[in-house]
């Protein structure tokens, strides 16, 4: 038994009832603490932690079903073993020595040829540090295997804060709470930032003013005082519009902008090109309303701006990003601890990536990196001086390829290849499981030590395991320690147990005593980290203008790119179709969860009666969405929360799920952002017809 399995022991043998202390692993800003009640050996009950400041004690419907996704009837508990045609999702049993065996065996044969032409795929199936890229990375690195650009989510808004306030860093969410203006921009933070929207809520019952920019009317721009629709893709030009305002109306805070930023004489050119007369015609805003904003943003103090990962995913994703990332430094919002803009706060953390991942391990040359969010195009590509080997072989661990990654057409046939070996770790038989050749069974939260960061917050968690792992289940580190140990890789580094790379994780940077006794600990970070400028880029300063980008051959200055396909422009497809999260769904996390599923119903369109009535449609038909990528059936919602012209089609359902066996995915692009290399899934044109 490894350690791992022992302190699970432990605390499955424990007194008959007891709570542990863990952590939400979920791909979620909230990062919220949990207590687990265990009675017996078995977790009866998991409950947000009230001693942690972020999460009072508060989880989401999802997270608070987790016994029921941990003792679901369907999850898996063996290894299994591909009987079938690839997609049938027809298995057997097998022993893990068996299994074990003849994955390394196989791994190794292709690896004598060329180690490149092994590729893994994750990405946010956990957050945790030690059951993500830990061993894993570490396992891969020493093999020789193709790197993945993990790009499917954030890359696009990342790389805009890099470029501009020089990483993932922000203010301090709890003072939201005392703001006295705050625009949610590109964010459903009643459905996905729960917390979050709890300190709105707390500034809103202070006085504050609450705005909501988004295309789509949600839960959240219900509830906020305004709420500004504008169409996808067109951020950039509604930002460069209030700081046209702010520079013709004097709205600056000229001593700020002065010691503190770089490249004002540039940005102040590019915004006055930018009427709100030229941003409301793109953006399908009234200039009035544009103007009311940039007066609310220019007069109020303090403000600040939560902005989330939405508005990225279109072409021009980056540059909104920089474009919205201005504001505060113009209006000197950053002065006040409830001033400024948080998008992610994960740059913050000391996490001591070469002592977790070791990727001195990694060989000379470099191997090449494979862009995630292009894999339907590349697993069908061939071997060729400019790509490579083929990719022969695929280790998928916390992700869902065939549902997430975009154009899934593509990415169904390249995963049904039959000279492709995959191995899929996974709790359920989800639809990249159906085409593995080997499903290994891995443990949940519940059931493995971990440590986290968050990108909503600045506190780490840590984990405990509360009860023993179900059947045969093994953390995602130990099964890539056993995949270590039958290839014969003999590093030292692979006899690290959990707990040792949890202690990694943060070295002396994070006290672990205090991790282990109340399991988070705050970083000690200032309370307005940039009123007086300190901003991590190479100036120091916030970078109006970026030298890393223009000696790229980028544009220096953020700017309003179009969409690859902008409404109106074609007649085939006269729709723009963004894909926002299903409420009570997480990515492609808990949809087979039957509460969870009956809460959600069925796949939907929601779709503007304009629209509707122009396609003969009514509510609850089935229609079919479609283009030249392909086609999608769902149900037709006929309602207020789409503006004309724009389509939402709720993700991300598992296909097989789906009325006919695909789901919104089959109509997204492998186009690129503009900087980051991340995916366009909200870029998108479609047309709708009934059923």
């Amino acid at each position: 038994m490894n350690p791992d399995q022992e302190d699970a022991m432990l605390a499955a043998n424990a007194p008959a009832r007891v709570t542990v202390r863990g952590a939400c692993p979920h791909d979620c800003p909230d990062t919220c603490a949990l207590l687990t009640t265990v009675s017996d050996g078995v977790a009866t009950k998991v409950q947000g932690n009230p001693d942690h400041k972020h999460t009072q004690g508060v989880l989401c419907t999802k997270v608070s079903r987790y016994t029921e996704r941990t003792y679901h009837s369907e999850r898996i508990l063996h290894p299994l073993r591909r009987i079938g045609p690839k997609g049938s999702g027809r298995f057997e049993q097998v022993a893990w020595s068996e299994a074990l065996e003849d994955i390394a065996a196989r791994l190794t044969q292709i690896a004598t040829r060329d180690p490149q032409a092994i590729l893994p795929y994750s990405y946010g199936g956990t957050m945790g540090l030690v059951q993500s890229e830990g061993m894993a990375a570490r396992f891969f690195s020493s093999i020789g295997a193709s790197q993945l650009d993990r790009t499917i989510c954030a890359s696009a808004g990342g790389e805009g804060l890099l470029r501009t306030l020089g990483g993932k860093v922000g203010m301090k969410v709890e003072f939201f709470a005392q703001a006295r203006l705050i625009l949610i921009w590109g964010s459903n933070s009643v459905g996905s930032n729960l917390h979050f929207w709890r300190l709105a809520q707390e500034a809103k019952r202070a006085g504050a003013r609450l705005v909501c920019i988004d295309p789509r009317r949600s839960e959240t721009a219900e509830k906020c005082h305004e709420h500004v629709q504008l169409r996808p893709g067109t951020d950039a030009a509604l930002a460069l519009a209030i700081m046209h305002e702010l520079i013709v109306n004097d709205w600056l805070d000229h001593d700020y902008i002065a010691q503190h930023t770089l490249g004002w004489d540039g940005l102040r050119e590019r915004a006055l090109q930018w009427s709100p007369e030229r941003a409301g015609e793109i953006c399908g805003l009234a200039p009035a309303q544009i103007r009311s904003l940039a007066r609310d943003w220019g007069t109020t103090q303090p403000a600040a701006i939560r902005l989330n990962y939405g508005m990225q995913r279109v072409r021009g994703g980056g540059n909104a990003v920089r474009a919205i990332a201005c504001l505060p430094a113009l209006t000197g919002a950053w002065r006040h601890r409830a001033g400024g803009l948080l998008l992610s706060s994960s740059g913050q953390f000391p996490v001591q990536w070469q002592a977790l991942q070791r990727r001195d391990l990694m060989r000379s040359p470099a191997p090449r990196t494979i862009n995630m969010s292009t894999i339907g195009d590349d697993l069908l590509r061939p071997a060729s001086t400019e790509f490579g080997p083929r990719i022969e072989a695929l280790v998928v661990y916390n992700s869902n390829p065939l549902a997430v990654a975009p154009e899934s057409a593509k990415v169904a046939a390249g995963f049904a290849r039959e000279n492709l070996f995959t191995v899929v770790l996974e709790h359920f038989q989800t639809d990249t499981a159906d085409y593995a050749d080997y499903i290994l069974p891995a443990t949940t939260q519940l059931e493995h030590w971990d440590v986290h960061y968050s990108y909503g917050h600045t506190d780490v968690l840590l984990n405990r395991p509360a009860i023993a792992p179900l059947g045969e289940s093994r953390p995602n580190a130990q099964i890539f320690r056993d995949l270590a140990r039958h290839m014969g890789l003999t590093d030292p580094c692979f006899a690290d147990d959990d707990l040792t790379l949890c202690r990694a994780a943060y070295g002396d940077q994070v006290d672990f005593d205090l991790l282990l006794d109340q399991g988070f600990a705050s970083l000690a970070l200032p309370d307005a980290p940039f009123a007086q400028g300190g901003f991590p880029t190479a100036s120091g300063k916030c970078e109006f203008f970026s030298a890393a980008l223009d000696k790229a051959g980028m544009d220096g200055l953020p700017d309003h790119l179009p969409n690859y396909e902008v409404a109106g422009s074609s007649a085939s497809y006269p729709l723009a179709m963004i894909s926002p999260p299903a409420r009570n769904f997480l990515n492609s996390s808990f949809v087979n969860l039957k509460s969870l599923r009956d809460i959600e119903g069925e796949p939907l369109l929601e779709i503007s009666a304009a629209d509707a009535t122009a396609r003969s449609i009514v509510d609850g038909a089935v229609v079919r969405v479609f283009n030249d990528r392909g086609d999608y059936r769902c149900r037709a919602k006929v309602c207020d929360r789409a503006r004309p012209g724009v389509v939402h089609g709720l993700g991300i359902w598992w296909r097989k799920l789906g009325l006919a066996g695909t789901n919104v995915n089959q109509l997204t692009s492998q186009h690129l952002t503009d900087m980051g290399r991340g995916p366009v899934f909200y870029d998108c044109l479609v047309e709708v017809q009934a059923v």
